[in-house]
């Protein structure tokens, strides 16, 4: 039962993120990139939040956390893990955590897009 609670909560955070991504902008900001992690963030934090002074059961924190916050971007949840660490006292963990997360995931795409560029010119 909980894959159908990840499941509606991720395609709902799906078309919430290509809703945002239809916003007209000609800028070179990656500035609705930015919105989307920044309300992810903020939405998932709430949510933690609030189910920590009141129960909201189990399949709803399985829709909202893992399903739409999960499918509107992930950044939301390494935001809260990075947090998560910090409030608990693992602050050089934290920060180790969110550089290594941007930097690796940085090199990530690079090797992806290289990795891809290999296999096409094949």
């Amino acid at each position: 039962m909980g894959f159908l609670f990840v499941g509606l909560g991720g395609a709902a955070g799906a078309m919430l993120r290509y809703a945002i991504s239809l916003i007209p902008y000609k800028g070179d900001f990656p500035i609705l990139t930015l919105m989307t992690n920044l309300i992810g963030a903020v939405i998932i934090g709430f949510i933690v939040g609030y189910a920590s002074r009141r129960s909201i059961g189990d399949n709803a924190m399985l829709f909202l956390k893992t399903g739409l916050c999960g499918g509107f971007t992930t950044f939301s949840t390494f935001s809260l893990e990075a947090y998560s660490l910090f409030t608990a006292g693992n602050r050089v963990t934290a920060v180790c955590y969110a550089v290594i997360s941007a930097v690796l995931c940085i090199a990530g795409v690079w090797a992806g897009v290289t990795l891809s560029t290999a296999v096409v010119n094949e």
